[in-house]
């Protein structure tokens, strides 16, 4: 029996999602005992190659871009090399799952953005499900006497940089290929931490580390690929949900590879945040079916 577009689809996000948080633990793993800047550029070096084949192979990477689309993809590139070095700066200093948690309210906060800088419709049921999402940050961050947690603060802005990446890409138009998106964004992130990796000098990496660089490129490169046959197959009302197997992903190298697991309030903000995005995309397909 062959399997469903919604089916199919849901697989590959599942694929993609598995890949990007396994490209967390890899780089969380290397940056114990490597210069983060150093780490970053190695692995953008290694991911640069195979997506610029598989752009030139498909035929679907071109620099021939209108004024108005090549401002836009130089601000989705500032936004992707800002939430990537926020997000693996904290990454280094915080529990993978709890991370991920954080990065879980990134529907929330798009759906929330799009509101108040789109003039996207909002009704009070996703606006409710959205600050109970944003409460459940606030469970696994937890403030207290002493404040945020630095780290917890960091991941918070990378939120806020991928909401940019990502409402910026709504502007692109159709004529500009997913490939030099790609490519634009990991040339960009490379290139800054190059820069960023040059005046301390680079250190010399074992075989374990250069192998987990490796493989997190390899993972990037999968992720990136299976995001974009995503939008290709099947209804994204139904996939786009099976974006939280990350946090599943998450919670278990967490605990297979760093012996950590989130504490039950944790846990019980993670719920929270999850649930209410799933309820908001429900909410949405719903609203665009014209269903109330």
């Amino acid at each position: 029996m062959p399997m469903s577009d919604n089916l199919r689809g849901a697989l590959y996000m599942c694929v993609a999602m598995a890949a990007f948080t396994i490209n967390d633990a890899m780089m969380k793993a290397a940056t114990q005992t490597l210069p983060l800047w150093q780490a970053i550029a190695m692995r953008g070096l290694l991911t640069l190659g195979p997506l610029l084949a598989i752009g030139a192979m498909t035929g679907r990477l071109t620099w021939r871009l209108g004024r108005r689309d090549a401002v836009t993809v130089g601000v989705r590139s500032f936004a992707e090399v800002a939430s990537t070095l926020l997000f693996l700066a904290a990454l280094v200093h915080m529990p993978l799952a709890n991370l991920s948690a954080i990065m879980q309210s990134l529907p929330l906060a798009v759906t929330l953005a799009a509101w108040a800088f789109f003039g996207d419709k909002v009704g009070w049921r996703r606006m409710t499900a959205i600050l109970v999402g944003f409460a459940g940050v606030l469970i696994i961050v937890r403030p207290g006497p002493e404040g945020f947690d630095q780290y917890a603060l960091i991941g918070l802005a990378s939120v806020a940089f991928v909401v940019v990446r990502d409402l910026s890409t709504r502007e692109l138009s159709k004529a500009v290929p997913s490939a030099t998106v790609a490519v634009a964004a990991s040339l960009s992130v490379t290139a800054t931490a190059l820069a960023l990796s040059l005046p301390g000098g680079w250190v010399g990496f074992s075989l374990r580390e250069g192998l987990l660089i490796a493989g997190a490129a390899a993972s990037l490169v999968v992720g990136y690929n299976f995001v974009v046959m995503v939008m290709r197959v099947g209804d994204i009302g139904f996939v786009a949900p099976f974006r939280y197997v990350s946090l599943l992903v998450a919670l278990v190298l967490g605990w297979a590879v760093f012996g950590t697991l989130p504490d039950a309030l944790t846990l019980f903000g993670a719920g929270l945040v999850v649930a209410s995005g799933i309820f908001t995309l429900w909410r949405e397909r719903k609203v665009k079916a014209g269903q109330g």
